[in-house]
């Protein structure tokens, strides 16, 4: 009998936990609190890092890469994954500098890459939402594929030749040292930011996330949603790849290569739950700082990018592992 009693015992807090303390105790807050430490270590490392036009080319380390990680982070959370985003980047980008050759303008460039990432995103959503495919199988041959159309069509050869004006795009300055993939990164942010925590369809991703059967049953078009959202995920590789095209005034089928590990892990980092069902587009924000950060200090520092390539994959295992971990540590509090 007393142990009944003891098992159907409730500990009640003598203080609920206000929400200035849940916000303490984010994951949001911790990674900012990692940002700022990491740029004051960078300052401290390098007397060059503080120089106005140096942070100006830092954001250029993660604005295109972050782009993409705002859509897959909706992905991610209703539980679904694309692996093709980079290689999408190198298709857009082939069939703009297939275009430029012809002799298209830059705002014929800008529709062209941007209708080749819809395009993809397109065909991604049709294997996973329309044939009930899974996403990583899928997206891993899509990665493939999409890119070896890219080498079929450059094979050894470049793409130039680009209108002066298409420069803008990945190089020109809004005012002072801020760039427009600056201002696109942050008005993409705010725009997805609304999307995912202020209306129904951010609703029905958490929900989908969490439990598609439940979804299903309640009404929410699960396969439509998921649609979508390998179509946003196309239009911002689309729209990535005429930025970083823009950027390097070339093009080559090795271009973005190994840029899904890193998105991937920005999001992650961001507080995204790999399995499904969580995360935040301020999180993914943060994320997308601490990164940038630290590969322009590595970079300030003259450290080689396969160093730089190995801290990523571990950041990626040591971001996905921790909640796992922490998780059963607490369940297994709670059951002593």
């Amino acid at each position: 009998m007393s142990t009944a009693t003891e098992q159907t015992k409730r500990v009640i807090p003598d203080r609920l936990e206000t929400p200035f303390r849940r916000l303490l105790g984010s994951w949001e807050v911790l990674l900012f609190c990692v940002a700022v430490l990491i740029f004051i270590a960078n300052s401290m490392a390098s007397p060059y890092f503080l120089n106005a036009w140096n942070l100006s080319d830092a954001t250029f380390n993660f604005t295109e890469k972050a782009l993409i990680a705002f859509a897959m982070a909706l992905l991610i959370i209703a539980g679904e994954i694309d692996l093709s985003v980079a290689a999408i980047i190198a298709l857009a980008s082939t069939a703009m500098g297939y275009a430029a050759q012809l002799g298209v303008g830059a705002p014929g460039l800008v529709a062209i890459g941007i209708t080749t990432g819809l395009a993809c995103g397109a065909f991604n959503g049709l294997l996973v939402a329309g044939l009930k495919l899974p996403s990583i199988v899928v997206t891993i041959g899509t990665m493939s594929l999409f890119r070896g159309i890219s080498y079929l069509v450059l094979g050894d050869q470049a793409f130039g030749k680009y209108p002066a004006d298409f420069a803008f795009f990945g190089q020109g300055y809004v005012f002072w040292v801020i760039s427009f993939e600056f201002v696109l990164f942050l008005v993409v942010a705010l725009l997805f930011a609304i999307l995912l925590h202020r209306t129904n369809f951010g609703r029905h991703v958490y929900v989908i996330g969490m439990n598609p059967l439940a979804a299903r049953f309640s009404g929410i078009p699960v396969e439509r949603v998921k649609f979508i959202l390998f179509l946003l995920t196309g239009l911002m590789s689309g729209i990535a790849a005429v930025c970083l095209t823009s950027r390097l005034g070339s093009t080559r089928p090795s271009i973005a290569q190994g840029w899904e590990l890193e998105v991937v892990t920005m999001v992650v980092l961001g507080g995204v739950s790999i399995l499904g069902g969580s995360g935040t587009i301020v999180g993914v924000v943060i994320a997308a700082f601490v990164m940038g950060l630290v590969t322009f200090g590595l970079g300030l520092l003259n450290v080689p990018g396969i160093v730089m390539s190995i801290f990523i994959g571990l950041l990626l295992i040591i971001t996905i592992a921790l909640p796992i971990v922490a998780r059963r540590i607490k369940h297994a509090r709670n059951a002593q």
